[in-house]
């Protein structure tokens, strides 16, 4: 399995409770049906994080999983993809996002 992990950050105008809201009801559906898709998480940052001057560096992290780096390759070329991506602009600062592909390696 490789994980694609995708670190988000808010539109500045959206509040942390639309933005999450947004992620979670609008999004989801969205870019749960991409083909290949073998689990999607959503991490939201806890509000907690924001008390005070603190502001995480990213509002939220997505992982989705691929049985392999094929698969993902495939479902990075699907329509589901593209209509996912370009949801993301209602809801995603793209100024502030970071991916990268992984391999779990459990430690504990």
């Amino acid at each position: 399995m490789v994980k694609l992990i995708y670190c988000i950050s808010k539109k500045p105008e959206m509040s942390l409770d639309a933005f999450q809201a947004y992620w979670r009801d609008t999004h989801a559906p969205i870019a749960g049906a991409i083909p290949g898709l073998r689990r999607y998480v959503q991490c939201h940052v806890v509000p907690e994080a924001y008390a005070g001057d603190a502001r995480p560096a990213y509002d939220g992290a997505a992982e989705l999983w691929f049985d392999d780096i094929d698969a993902l390759r495939q479902a990075m070329r699907s329509a589901e993809t593209a209509a996912a991506l370009a949801d993301e602009a209602n809801f995603i600062d793209h100024t502030r996002v970071a991916s990268f592909i992984t391999v779990e390696n459990v430690v504990v």
